[in-house]
């Protein structure tokens, strides 16, 4: 749990950081925002397992589910490196494979909790599918995923 001075970092990730994760990176912050507890987070960013799209901006796609529901994203892609676990609190990844990913990459004695952003989905959607392949539909699920898990993430964390 947190408390009221904490400085909390979060890093949101998923396999090549141009879908899910700046979505979740977007929407979390946009959650933060709209509840005034900027003060308690130092750091809100997302990352991929893999650098297949370093420097890329999010998928138009992802990024027009995001401004459709008034919500701004800024991301350019970039791979999870080793200072990302001293860097951050916690690694909220999207699915299982991320997580097996992560928990391989985890440098021993690490500080960050490692978890799937789903885990905190009051509706118990655990895992968010990648929807590349798929239609709008699928980031308009993702959203709704995303939108969920960022506030049972708050109420995890005891801020709402």
């Amino acid at each position: 749990m947190a408390n009221d001075n904490a400085n909390i970092s979060v890093l949101f990730v998923c396999l090549g950081n141009i879908c899910r994760s700046p979505m979740a990176e977007a929407v979390f912050s946009h959650t933060v925002k709209k509840h005034q507890l900027d003060q308690h987070f130092e750091k809100i960013d997302s990352a991929g397992t893999a650098g297949y799209h370093t420097g890329d901006a999010p998928d138009s796609r992802s990024a027009a589910t995001c401004r459709k529901h008034g919500v701004p994203v800024n991301h350019r892609a970039q791979k999870v490196q080793a200072k990302h676990y001293e860097q951050f609190d916690y690694l909220l990844c999207m699915d299982e494979s991320n997580l097996e990913d992560l928990q391989h990459m985890k440098p021993k004695g690490s500080k960050a909790k490692v978890a799937l952003f789903g885990e905190f989905d009051p509706q118990g959607e655990r895992i968010i599918e990648d929807p590349y392949y798929g239609g709008n539909d699928g980031f308009e699920h993702n959203f709704q995923q995303v939108s969920r898990a960022s506030e049972g993430f708050l109420k995890h964390l005891g801020l709402l």
